[in-house]
């Protein structure tokens, strides 16, 4: 799957336009909105398949860590998008919506790929990712309601049925089929053996959902290419004031360079897919809220690709100083 989220951004970009050809028949274009969920319910299993909830005291092990990535994530990160939402998308409901959507929600998987890239301490920031799930599966609805509920017409229910729908399900039958195959299989084998599998075949149904949206909702995009530049706007400010809020942290905190990198990337990037599940469930009669959580990893992913770049320059500036000492 490090392969697939290398080059994430060029295979959503090539499944929009098979999906907008796709669309242009009109038998695809009426029942390929049938299938979004299904894929997206598929693929959150898969997700859930590899994380074990279990591990979530882990994170607690570095107490200071957990604490400041929880509160950037969860407390700063909020109001942050509440500041530049209103800011930039006041005029345009549905995209503040899936603007919320897209930027409250800690990514669950690529993010270890780039904390990689950047010789971080992908262990430490694996210990918090169930943590990151599980908050966020929770306080999701609340920030929903809290910083955009007023603009747009949102059924408590709605939304309630489709967290339900789209994530519980999946959770549920992900913990007890996982309890299950460790148990017979043991846990060495099931990372080795069905965690690698399940996390290829999630870009597989990801890639999947794309298309099926696209293909019944290439005409929205296509009359509204508009929509990528306005999400840049209040975007980029997200990556670019939360990138310094992480290392001026990491430095008061006294991080070293490999754990500052892990806090970075946990408070960056992402989790589309998620907010993407929830979105397809909850307003399937506003396909701009969908749109916006598909467009943000275009965004987003190169950005990512950039900071890690950054990340690694600093670390080499930093080795240079020592050197000359």
């Amino acid at each position: 799957m490090e392969s697939v989220n290398k080059f994430q951004s060029l295979i959503i970009l090539v499944m929009v336009a098979l999906g907008i050809i796709l669309g242009q028949i009109a038998f695809v274009q009426t029942y390929s909105e049938y299938l979004i969920t299904p894929f997206l319910m598929v693929m959150l299993f898969l997700v859930f398949l590899q994380i074990p909830l279990k591990d979530i005291l882990k994170s607690f092990k570095n107490l200071k860590f957990t604490l400041t990535a929880v509160t950037i994530n969860f407390i700063w990160t909020p109001i942050l998008i509440f500041v530049l939402g209103r800011l930039f998308l006041g005029n345009y409901p549905e995209l503040l919506i899936g603007y919320i959507m897209l930027m409250v929600t800690p990514c669950t998987d690529w993010y270890l790929i780039f904390t990689g890239i950047a010789k971080g301490n992908v262990a430490l920031g694996s210990s918090i990712l169930p943590l990151n799930l599980v908050l966020q599966l929770v306080l999701l609805p609340v920030y929903v309601f809290l910083i955009g509920g007023s603009s747009v017409d949102m059924d408590t229910m709605n939304l309630v049925k489709g967290v339900v729908s789209t994530l519980i399900i999946p959770l549920v039958c992900a913990i007890v089929i996982r309890k299950t195959i460790v148990s017979k299989i043991g846990q060495e084998d099931f990372e080795e053996k069905v965690a690698t599998k399940s996390c290829d075949y999630q870009g597989y149904f990801l890639n999947a959902a794309i298309v099926s949206m696209f293909a019944s909702q290439g005409k929205i995009l296509l009359e509204n290419l508009q929509v990528l530049l306005i999400l840049l706007i209040p975007v980029l400010p997200f990556f670019v004031i939360n990138f310094c809020v992480g290392r001026l942290v990491g430095r008061v905190m006294n991080l070293s360079y490999e754990d500052n990198v892990s806090l970075n990337l946990t408070t960056l990037a992402r989790n589309s897919p998620i907010a993407l599940a929830i979105a397809v469930a909850t307003f399937p009669d506003k396909p701009l809220i969908s749109l916006a959580l598909i467009i943000g990893p275009l965004i987003e992913l190169p950005v990512l690709f950039l900071i890690a770049k950054i990340l690694l320059n600093i670390r080499d500036r930093e080795l240079e100083l020592i050197v000359n000492e």
